[in-house]
Order: structure tokens, then C-alpha cells, then sequence
């Protein structure tokens, strides 16, 4: 396997983590929610049993798992997903952008100690690592992604179309 694939995996399965993250929250509840920064509001919904909560944190760990997915198709470990460049592009461009408050996360700290929890500066960390791990390995494998679809690999789209691409 490539270096852009090597990536894209490591981009993957980190993706994978935070959705499985993300669903070990909606099971431990209103605590998880304050300490992972969900806010005293969602908190609160959870400890009175409003499924709230439990949807929106759900909604989000779809969203983490399907970005693994993306990214482990983009490094050929499963089948074409449509649009497959252009959502790694925007995964990675999603995760980076958000990765991209830690310098001034860190600048906070610096400036006042204790401001922000250790933790936040640890997600914006992941982030940022997150997404160029997909960018750098959808830069890497541009011309594989472009080549397999020409080398008949067929797309989600084109099965539920019979075939057709």
C-alpha cells in the first residue's frame, strides 16, 4: 500500500474512533456529555431522560462512521463510495479547519492559564492531524481514485443503477 493509502487508513480508523467515542457518550450519559463539552444543556436533557440528546449524539456518530468509510475506500480497502475525491477533500478540509483553533487555543492557555481544559486542546490537536492525514493521502492517491473509477471499479451509484455508470 501507498503512503496516500497508509493515510487515508490511519485518517479512517481514527474517524472510527471518535464515532465509537461518540456512541460510548450517548451510553455513559450526562457526565460524558459535560466532560467531552457538549454543554450543561445537553447534559441536563440527558440526566431527564429527553432522547434529545441521544439523537443529535447518534446523528453525529453516523456522520464519524461514514467518514471513516470514505476515507477506507478512498485507500481502496472498500468498495468505490460516490463522490469519493470530493468528499475526502471536504472531510479533510472539515477536519483541518476545525484543527486550525488550536494555535489560538494554545495562545489562550499561554495567556491565561487554566482557561480551557487540557482536553480541548487535545481535540483541536486530533483534528488537525485528522485532516491532513485525509488530505495528504487524497492528494497522493488523486490519480488512483480517478483510475480505479476508470478501470471499471464500479461506484455505489452505478450498482443501484444495474451497473451503469
Amino acid at each position: 500500500m501507498s503512503a496516500g493509502g497508509h493515510a487515508l487508513v490511519a485518517g479512517g480508523c481514527l474517524s472510527l474512533g471518535v464515532a465509537a467515542l461518540h456512541a460510548g457518550i450517548v451510553i455513559a450519559g450526562p457526565a460524558a456529555y459535560r466532560y467531552f463539552g457538549a454543554g450543561e444543556r445537553m447534559a441536563a436533557l440527558a440526566a431527564a431522560g429527553s432522547p434529545a440528546p441521544a439523537l443529535i449524539t447518534l446523528g453525529m456518530t453516523a456522520v464519524f462512521a461514514v467518514m471513516g468509510l470514505y476515507a477506507l475506500a478512498g485507500a481502496g480497502r472498500l468498495r468505490r463510495l460516490p463522490r469519493l475525491r470530493t468528499g475526502l477533500v471536504l472531510i479533510g478540509t472539515a477536519y483541518t479547519l476545525r484543527g486550525l483553533f488550536l494555535p489560538l487555543e494554545l495562545r489562550r492557555v499561554l495567556l491565561t492559564p487554566g482557561a480551557l481544559p487540557l482536553r480541548e486542546l487535545v481535540f483541536s490537536a486530533v483534528s488537525l492531524v485528522m485532516g491532513l492525514l485525509y488530505l495528504a493521502g487524497t492528494s497522493a492517491e488523486w490519480r488512483t481514485l480517478s483510475a480505479r473509477r476508470a478501470a471499471g471499479h464500479r461506484s455505489w451509484s452505478a450498482v443501484r443503477r444495474g451497473g451503469r455508470e
